[in-house]
């Protein structure tokens, strides 16, 4: 299956087989419960395939990987507990290609280029920086990005090839190069978004099917940003 079509007005499905469902996560959904109590993706999905498919017991959803509450794009969940290790493992690997859209006002230094920093999370501030190497509890962070397009109000579009899955990763480092995510007030942004979003995309995965001898790349549409930037999908 491979519906981009709304299935309710909180789930957008992207994929699905017997494994795996990829979910256009909302700006503004959590993918997980915690401390506000507000309703978790992964309890979206259960509660809507238990409906759906008529499942008398409890419907079992693993979140492979996680994407910022503020932050849309594609979310993978595993509906089989065998598909959850293995999709784990290769996210723990790097064997899991994750592509994200970042609109910034500034143009970035370079058209296409490599950042390399170590990242300190600060858990008071729920915020990340970028430290010297060697202080304590410092992480390095990698990500190749290119500027692949302007809009006719001057926002470039940066696409984002991470390399590292680090706290708030591609928000630090565009950020500390001068480039925040429009809408990002906590790392420099000039103004929020009126819906409270960042403009931060969760664009494309691409791996190896947990089962099948296959590639699986799972794109996520962003209607709005495409046509920002006269975009074709």
């Amino acid at each position: 299956m491979n519906d981009l079509r709304p299935l309710t007005p909180d789930l957008r499905i992207l994929y699905e087989d017997n494994h795996l469902l990829a979910i256009n996560k909302l700006p503004g959904q959590i993918c997980q419960g915690d401390k506000t109590g507000d309703p978790a993706l992964t309890d979206l999905v259960k509660a809507f395939i238990k409906e759906r498919d008529h499942k008398p017991g409890q419907v079992y959803c693993g979140l492979i990987h996680r994407i910022d509450r503020p932050v849309s794009g594609v979310v993978l969940l595993a509906k089989t507990s065998k598909a959850l290790v293995r999709m784990v493992d290769k996210v723990r690997t790097r064997d899991f290609e994750k592509h994200y859209w970042a609109v910034v006002r500034n143009a970035p230094p370079q058209s296409e280029a490599l950042l390399e920093n170590w990242l300190v999370k600060r858990e008071q501030f729920n915020k990340s920086y970028c430290v010297s190497n060697g202080q304590a509890g410092a992480k390095l962070a990698r990500l190749t990005y290119t500027d692949i397009a302007v809009s006719d109000g001057g926002y470039h579009l940066l696409d984002i090839n991470l390399h590292t899955g680090r706290h708030h990763q591609i928000r630090c480092q565009l950020a500390n190069i001068g480039c925040p995510i429009k809408g990002d007030l906590k790392y420099g942004a000039p103004r929020s978004n009126p819906d409270g979003s960042i403009s931060l995309h969760a664009r494309k995965i691409t791996f190896q099917h947990p089962v099948r001898d296959e590639i699986v790349t799972i794109v996520a549409p962003h209607p709005e940003i495409e046509k920002m930037f006269h975009l074709k999908n």
